[in-house]
C-alpha cells in the first residue's frame, strides 16, 4: 500500500454534530498566493468543547492553512499529469485498515517540469527543502470517506502537506492521546464521553495547501467528512470528487510528541 494510505491507522467515524462551538475561527480567504514574495499562511478553523488555552495555540500553529496555493491552470496542469493513470484504475471500497472508502491512489517520483516546481514551492513552504522523493495522489469519489485515524509514525515523519484539488471539503481533528491510540476502545474514540472531548473542523479549500506537523500530526485524529456530513460554521460545503497531492518528510524527522 502506498505511503499516504500506509500512515493510516484507522478509527470509524461516528459524530456528525456540531456541538460546543467555541465560536473561534481563523479564517481569511483573502490571503495572497504563496507563490507570491509576500505570501501569508493562514488556517481556517473551527474550535469546539473545552480545549486548554496552550493546546489550541499549539493547534493553531501546526494545523496551517494557505488559501490559493496554486492556481486554476497549475491545478489543470496537475490534472493533465495524473488522470490519464488514475482513470486506468478503479476506484476500492476495501481497505486493509477500514480508514477509506471509494479512493484509488499512486505514487510519483518523476513530475513534467512545471508540476515540478508546484511541488518545489511545497517543499519550501512545510520542509524547509528536505522531503521524501514520492509524492503521493490519493484520489476520493464524492461518495468517499477518510475515517478518523491518527497517523503512524512509522512510514511518516512529523509533517504532511497537501493541495487540494478539485473540490473543498471539511477535516475533522479529534485530540486523543496514546493510551487511546493503543486500548481497545481505540476505534471508538469518539463514541462515548465526547462532551469531554475538544475537537477542530478544518475547512480545506479548493486549491489551498495544507501544512500538518507535530503536535496537530501526533496527537490528533483526522478524517474527511462525508459529503452529507460536509458543514463548516453552520454552512454546508459541497464536496464533490477532490484529488489531494501528499508530500511528506522522512520518519527520521520525528521528535517526540509535543
Amino acid at each position: 500500500m502506498f505511503g499516504g494510505i500506509a500512515c493510516m491507522r484507522a478509527i470509524p467515524a461516528v459524530i456528525t454534530g456540531r456541538l460546543f462551538h467555541q465560536s473561534l475561527v481563523r479564517c481569511d480567504r483573502n490571503s495572497k498566493p504563496a507563490n507570491t514574495n509576500d505570501a501569508i499562511a493562514t488556517d481556517c478553523l473551527s474550535f469546539f468543547g473545552q480545549w486548554p488555552e496552550p493546546d489550541r495555540e499549539c493547534f493553531i500553529s501546526d494545523m496551517r492553512i494557505i488559501h490559493q496555493f496554486i492556481n486554476i491552470n497549475e491545478e489543470s496542469s496537475l490534472l493533465d499529469e495524473i488522470e490519464p493513470y488514475l482513470k486506468r484504475l478503479r476506484y476500492e471500497f476495501d481497505h486493509w485498515d477500514d480508514a477509506i472508502h471509494g479512493y484509488r491512489e499512486t505514487e510519483r517520483k518523476h513530475w513534467y517540469p512545471k508540476n515540478r516546481a508546484i511541488l518545489d514551492r511545497i517543499v519550501s513552504s512545510a520542509f524547509d527543502g528536505a522531503a521524501m522523493p514520492y509524492v503521493h495522489v490519493l484520489d476520493l469519489a464524492e461518495d468517499g470517506v477518510i475515517k478518523a485515524h491518527v497517523d503512524s509514525v512509522r512510514y511518516c515523519g512529523n509533517t504532511i502537506a497537501g493541495i487540494s484539488l478539485l473540490s473543498d471539503s471539511v477535516m475533522r481533528m479529534v485530540r486523543t492521546n496514546d493510551e487511546e491510540q493503543t486500548n481497545e476502545e481505540y476505534r471508538q474514540i469518539f463514541s462515548k464521553d465526547r462532551d469531554k472531548k475538544y475537537w477542530a473542523d478544518v475547512l480545506l479549500p479548493r486549491r489551498s495547501l495544507y501544512i500538518m506537523k507535530h503536535s496537530a500530526r501526533y496527537k490528533f485524529t483526522h478524517e474527511i467528512l462525508p459529503g452529507k456530513d460536509s458543514w463548516f460554521r453552520e454552512k454546508f460545503i459541497t464536496k464533490t470528487r477532490r484529488i489531494s497531492i501528499i508530500c511528506r518528510n522522512n520518519p527520521e524527522a520525528n521528535e517526540q510528541p509535543l
